[in-house]
């Protein structure tokens, strides 16, 4: 058990991180799916390469979207549903002794459509396009920031105070986790863009999401807006992206990270086999009388390699064994708290590894037990 230890630890830690990093890949594709999958976004510089990589190298721009780009595309696009504008604020909600940060969001009467965010049965509604045209001092509230400033009773119908406005809780969203290069959603809040803009201070538009109206319409709609926004803006000024960009981007980052982590841990497994070395030689200068005496009854030099590397073998695979069995209940158990999902192919490699050290470091054990002298063996005490 001691001598499988290094080897125990380093296949657990491997299957373990393996495993959340495929858990957050599954979680953050359904989290993108249950968004809109037909939107296509124009936000402000340059996020993606001409590779349609996510662009660590981009910086603050100074664009600001207005409510004329906003016309000049509502005349000019074909094949979509909607065009919606998104003005977003940090401040703080207010509401008796109860104060929440969040994110406000300015917006209209679609964004709930066509983001798949409308409040479920009995958590009230989202605003109407009539509230929107009359400037109606109505709110949706996301989740936590509902759990935050109302901790007892039933928030809708209830008052909260916006920037020194009394706003109506109308809608409570249900719980939808984190957000692309942001916080969490569930610290969102909703308002009308006219009441919005007043809340905010300008009518000055961060993003503009469009809903193309199908799937097989985004990239023609895609090339449509940028062909639309050149002829105001340089190249380098916005970038227009649809959710695919996006979920590539993180799923590459994932899948850098989930493998040099898988890499750190890995080194356990190198440990793990000197350890099976060390022991292995010490096994031959023990045995060594035996040694002898097979050699002296016929035994090949080959039988006597075979038979110390096999033990080798054993004794990692043992250790890959119970690590893959401690990585999955381990895996299993994280779940509950944090996305984490065992893979077939992660189980694999862990025990084709494991295995694979125990013949790469019990070939110097098994050569020496393999060349010794059967008289000297012998007479070794």
């Amino acid at each position: 058990m001691l001598t499988s230890l290094g080897i125990i630890i380093g296949v657990t830690s491997v299957i373990l991180l393996i495993s959340i990093g495929n858990g957050l890949k599954s979680y953050i594709n359904e989290q993108f799916e249950s968004l809109g999958a037909n939107n296509v976004y124009i936000s402000p510089g340059k996020i993606f390469n001409r590779g349609g990589h996510f662009n660590r190298e981009a910086g603050f721009s100074a664009v600001t979207f207005t409510q004329k780009d906003l016309s000049i595309l509502e005349r000019n696009l074909k094949n979509v549903n909607y065009i919606i504008p998104v003005s977003q604020i940090s401040l703080t909600l207010k509401q008796g002794t109860n104060n929440a940060d969040v994110n406000l969001v300015a917006t209209t009467y679609n964004y709930a459509t066509a983001q798949n965010q409308q409040p479920s049965s009995g958590n009230g509604r989202w605003f109407t396009r009539q509230e929107e045209q009359k400037k109606s001092k109505v709110i949706v509230l996301g989740t936590k920031a509902a759990t935050d400033l109302f901790t007892e009773g039933n928030p809708l119908g209830r008052k909260v105070t916006v920037n020194g406005k009394k706003l109506k809780i109308i809608g409570i969203l249900d719980s939808l986790g984190g957000g692309f290069g942001g916080g969490s959603l569930d610290n969102n809040i909703y308002v009308p863009s006219t009441i919005g803009y007043d809340i905010i201070g300008n009518q000055n538009i961060q993003t503009i999401m469009v809903t193309a109206k199908s799937k097989d319409q985004i990239e023609q709609v895609q090339d449509d807006i940028e062909e639309i926004m050149l002829k105001k803006y340089e190249q380098d000024a916005f970038s227009v992206y649809d959710q695919s960009q996006v979920l590539s981007s993180i799923n590459t980052i994932l899948s850098t990270m989930t493998i040099a982590l898988s890499g750190i841990a890995a080194i356990s497994l190198v440990v793990g086999g000197i350890g099976i070395m060390n022991i292995m030689l010490v096994t031959v200068t023990e045995r060594t009388h035996e040694i002898g005496l097979r050699k002296a009854v016929g035994a090949f030099p080959q039988a006597i390699l075979i038979q110390f590397l096999f033990e080798a073998v054993i004794l990692s695979g043992f250790g890959g064994t119970i690590g893959i069995l401690l990585g999955s209940i381990g895996a299993k158990i994280i779940n509950n708290f944090f996305p984490a999902q065992i893979s077939t192919s992660s189980i694999i490699l862990a025990f084709g590894v494991s295995s694979l050290v125990g013949v790469i470091f019990g070939v110097a054990p098994a050569r020496k037990a393999s060349k010794l002298s059967p008289i000297a063996a012998l007479r070794y005490e």
